[in-house]
C-alpha cells in the first residue's frame, strides 16, 4: 500500500524533489504525519466583490477572509481513516493574523477509480473539488483543481463556472534555505483573481500511532459522495 498522492501520480511521483516525495508520502501505510510551520509573505484578496464570498466561506473554514503580510502559518497533514473507511489526509492551514487566527480546512481522499484526488473543503465538506497533480521539470509540484461540486442533504450539483474558481498550487523545495516554498492562487474565469498566498515553511514528521489525530482536526461532518 502506498500514499494516495503516489498512487494518483504513478511514475511521475519519482520526478519530484526527494523532499517533496517524502512530504507527500504521508499516509496510513507510512504511519507518518507532517506539520509545516513558517511565514506567508503575503495573503491577498482580489477586488472588493470577492470579500462577501470570502467572508461567507470563512464561516466554514473555506478560504481566508483576511489579508496581510508576514503572516505566521501552520499546515497539518495527518492521515487517518474516515467514517466511511477511506484513507484521508488532512490539509488544515492556520493563518495567525494579528487580530485572530483563520483556518482553511481540506481533507483529501483518493477517488474510487484511483485516478484523481478528491478535496473536501471546510468544516462540513459542503464543497468537493477534483485535484490533478503533476511534477514539474525542476522537481516542484503543481496541483490544479478540476470540477467543483456542492453537496448538502439531497443536493449534489456541479458549481457553475460563474460562481466557481480554479485553484493552482505550486510547492517546491529550496535547497538554499532547506525549506519549502508555496504559492496558491484561486481565480474565477470571469471575475479574475479571488484569493491567494505565498511564502515558506519547514516541516517536521511524527508517528501517527504516537501523536494521533488531535481534536478539531477532522471535519464536523464527512461527505460520502465521491
Amino acid at each position: 500500500m502506498t500514499s494516495i498522492f503516489r498512487t494518483v501520480m504513478g511514475a511521475d511521483f519519482e520526478r519530484l524533489h526527494p523532499r517533496l516525495q517524502r512530504r507527500f508520502s504521508v499516509g496510513t501505510a507510512s504511519g507518518r504525519a507532517c506539520t509545516g510551520r513558517g511565514v506567508m509573505d503575503r495573503v491577498w484578496h482580489g477586488r472588493s466583490f470577492a470579500k462577501p464570498f470570502l467572508a461567507l466561506g470563512g464561516t466554514r473554514n473555506i478560504l481566508v477572509p483576511r489579508q496581510g503580510r508576514d503572516v505566521p502559518f501552520v499546515i497539518e497533514n495527518v492521515p487517518y481513516t474516515d467514517t466511511f473507511g477511506r484513507e484521508t489526509v488532512s490539509f488544515v492551514r492556520t493563518f495567525r493574523f494579528p487580530s485572530r487566527a483563520c483556518r482553511f480546512d481540506a481533507q483529501m481522499v483518493l477517488s474510487p477509480k484511483g485516478d484523481r484526488v478528491l478535496d473536501y473543503l471546510g468544516t462540513h465538506q459542503h464543497l468537493a473539488s477534483e485535484l490533478h497533480f503533476r511534477a514539474e521539470p525542476d522537481g516542484s509540484l503543481l496541483i490544479r483543481s478540476g470540477e467543483h461540486r456542492f453537496r448538502e442533504g439531497p443536493v449534489d450539483a456541479r458549481v457553475p463556472e460563474l460562481l466557481g474558481a480554479e485553484a493552482e498550487v505550486r510547492e517546491s523545495f529550496d535547497e538554499s534555505t532547506g525549506g519549502f516554498r508555496i504559492r496558491v492562487r484561486v481565480v474565477n474565469r470571469y471575475l479574475g483573481p479571488l484569493f491567494g498566498y505565498e511564502g515558506r515553511f519547514t516541516v517536521t514528521y511524527a508517528d501517527v500511532g504516537v501523536c494521533g489525530v488531535r481534536p478539531g482536526l477532522r471535519p464536523v461532518r464527512e461527505e460520502v459522495r465521491a
